[in-house]
């Protein structure tokens, strides 16, 4: 399969980009620095690197770039920097997400391409009216003033349930809900569940990068796990021990 990921410099992008590697496939990725990659993924003869500002490549560029993908993996966010959380773009994920699909049916795949975006546990699925105490209703609203990229998740995630829908014939979508992260050098067993089964606010859990990455390389190659949670946003855990 080929699988384009963007965000491949950042810190679960590029054990994403390593996930499907080590499993064989070719891999696309679309970075503005390729030193930022790993000299392990720079040398490996699997993958492609376009060094460019995915918000300032011409619609066709990007057309060329998502043209025979089988999956695209979206594991952009903001560097945790005020200018990274305050400055410009302030909606990095939401165009690219917006972006990238529309790319996606204007290539006209001949199957539908499986579009798989990182997000956050905080991030509501509006689909399933998901329930929310007062007090964390009140605490993600002053967040979602105060801190522009937990409003860019949330618009992102609504990219693809509102715009793409789950009936598009170019592509479907599933969208991944960490919770607080952590690194961790191996993957270990992790929990899914359709939504929360914590309060990310008051009683938050944690998720490994490296399980976000194994996870998100599940859905983008294995058809077994892509059917199970297409069209879903499904949250992921690290298990804890008994």
């Amino acid at each position: 399969m080929t699988v384009l990921v963007v965000g491949a410099t950042g810190a679960t992008g590029k054990l994403l980009v390593e996930q499907l590697l080590k499993r064989g496939h070719q891999v696309r990725v679309i970075v503005r620095s390729r030193d930022r990659l790993p000299d392990s993924v720079r040398s490996h003869p699997s993958i492609t690197i376009v060094e460019a500002n995915l918000l300032d490549l011409a619609d066709e560029e990007l057309g060329q770039h998502v043209s025979g993908c089988d999956a695209v993996a979206s594991c952009l966010g903001h560097n945790l920097t005020f200018k990274g959380l305050f400055g410009n773009p302030r909606r990095l994920v939401t165009d690219a997400t917006r972006r990238l699909c529309r790319a996606i049916e204007q290539a006209k795949p001949t199957g539908r391409v499986r579009f798989v975006l990182m997000n956050t546990a905080g991030n509501r699925n509006r689909d399933l009216d998901e329930p929310a105490t007062f007090a964390n209703r009140i605490v993600v609203g002053l967040i979602r003033w105060a801190v522009p990229p937990h409003a860019d998740n949330e618009q992102a995630s609504g990219v693809l349930r509102q715009e793409i829908g789950k009936n598009n014939s170019s592509l479907s979508w599933v969208v991944v809900r960490p919770d607080s992260l952590v690194n961790q050098s191996e993957v270990t067993e992790y929990e899914l569940a359709p939504s929360p089964t914590r309060d990310p606010i008051f009683n938050a859990g944690t998720t490994s990068r490296i399980n976000v990455a194994h996870f998100m390389a599940d859905l983008a190659t294995d058809r077994e796990v892509w059917e199970k949670w297409v069209g879903q946003m499904p949250v992921i855990y690290n298990r804890e021990e008994a």
